[in-house]
């Protein structure tokens, strides 16, 4: 029991790890979006970037819930946490120039 509950919560994880790459459609679709609506999808991927760090954490914290989808969903989220990181120092770095 325990363990299809963390199979759950590893593909859970996993689909939220992917969903800002949804961010790619429109641009794909070249359609325009307004400000008010790129804003709520920026915050929206940024929820949704911590929302999987966190449910990885709890997935892999345990050692027999660990599993390849963990690990990958962990490491997917890791990547999305440092490129948020990245632009909010070079953000702040060029606006002190």
């Amino acid at each position: 029991m325990e363990n299809k509950k963390f199979q759950k919560l590893s593909m859970v994880a996993l689909v939220v790890s992917v969903l800002p790459l949804a961010t790619f459609i429109p641009t794909l679709l070249t359609i325009t979006l307004s400000d008010g609506v790129r804003s709520i999808w920026a915050g929206a991927n940024i929820v949704f970037v911590f929302a999987a760090l966190c449910l990885s954490v709890i997935c892999v914290r345990s050692s027999e819930s660990r599993s390849a989808v963990n690990i990958i969903s962990m490491a997917i989220s890791v990547l999305w946490v440092l490129m948020i990181l990245g632009i909010i120092v070079l953000a702040l770095f060029l606006n002190f120039l």
